[in-house]
């Protein structure tokens, strides 16, 4: 592509640079130049306008967009996703629905490194998404690219054959939330008004197309916990526990385990969500929620049940992997914040 200054005479056919003014009208950026244009620049009183001139081989910003969203998304339906209509050398591939962004992030590295001028960017990998939310976007910089470069790039972006972008939908459809109490609220970290924090649980499960089918409350031991949770038959079981889970063998865990089922991680490097822990019963997820997940704002948990909702397996490496990037914001409300108190130590029961 040749780019630069040329006299009026030899603009017809160019594509316009940069915006110009024609006396109470504009001449947009991005036009291509034709003889009507060209006639109204020198009405304007210029003779000369900066242009942006293909070359042979080179492929105009619009087709190049639309041409490597094709590639990272083969099947939109399948993938989940809507890719708008070019413009601007832009194509935005937008969720069909809830889900989590699952990326090839080793191709979509290298794609990025072919050409400055093409440029693909994407909100992190598994980030949980709401119907209409942007997934990517797809710009070319320049007003075209060198063909070569341009498949070089879309052959990176189609992976293994199945694209490199997709949006994970939900397939688990109802979870019970098992609530432990501790009598007389003593050593409790429950709220003092616990329908809130059942709110906020319920309100995360709706965001991913799922529902709260039950809420059991049993008191705080290893016995009653375990009888609840053997006798849950939803897709997933939630465990919020009176007072934070504190070690592997503490009542959550032990619960667990003496279900039948089997722990699998305690603990987690995102803070807030340092407690949680997370185990099978059969083939089905159980999620120890920390403390914080009483509340609507972000923490760790949010990672993991987004992932287990849309039917992604969660090891405890992937798990250590989410340490970084995982100091989440502070929350106002907490009770011991992890700065600013002269001589602060740690509980145990932040979560």
């Amino acid at each position: 592509m040749k780019f630069g200054p040329v006299p009026l005479a030899q603009a017809t056919g160019a594509i316009l640079a940069h915006s110009v003014d024609l006396g109470g009208k504009r001449l947009r950026k991005g036009v291509t130049l034709e003889a009507g244009h060209v006639a109204a620049l020198g009405a304007a009183g210029h003779d000369r306008v900066i242009v942006a001139r293909l070359e042979a081989g080179d492929v105009h910003e619009d087709a190049a967009a639309a041409a490597l969203a094709a590639a990272l998304v083969p099947d939109p339906a399948a993938a989940g996703l809507r890719l708008t209509a070019p413009f601007t050398g832009r194509v935005n591939l937008m969720a069909e629905g809830p889900g989590v962004a699952v990326l090839d992030v080793p191709a979509l590295t290298a794609l990025n490194a072919v050409d400055p001028m093409i440029t693909l960017a994407t909100v992190p990998a598994f980030h949980q998404m709401a119907t209409g939310g942007m997934v990517a976007t797809v710009k070319i910089i320049s007003y075209g690219v060198a063909g070569t470069d341009l498949e070089q790039a879309c052959a990176l972006a189609r992976g293994a054959g199945a694209g490199t972008i997709r949006l994970a939908r939900p397939v688990l459809r109802g979870a019970t939330l098992i609530v432990t109490e501790i009598g007389g609220g003593l050593d409790s970290t429950e709220a003092v008004t616990p329908d809130k924090g059942r709110a906020a649980i319920a309100a995360r499960l709706t965001a991913l197309g799922m529902a709260l089918e039950h809420v059991v409350t049993v008191p705080h031991r290893t016995e009653d916990l375990a009888r609840a949770i053997a006798g849950t038959q939803s897709d997933m079981v939630l465990i919020l526990t009176g007072s934070a889970t504190s070690d592997i063998d503490d009542v959550g865990p032990s619960a667990l385990r003496q279900a039948g089922g089997q722990v699998d991680r305690f603990g987690m490097p995102v803070d807030p969500g340092n407690l949680l822990f997370l185990g099978k019963l059969g083939a089905r997820p159980v999620l120890g929620l920390p403390g914080c997940a009483r509340s609507p704002a972000l923490n760790g948990a949010d990672w993991v049940l987004s992932r287990l909702a849309c039917g992604l397996a969660v090891s405890a490496q992937d798990i250590a992997g989410m340490g970084i990037g995982g100091l989440l914001k502070e929350i106002p409300s907490r009770p011991m914040p992890r700065a600013g108190r002269k001589g602060a130590a740690g509980t145990g029961t932040e979560g």
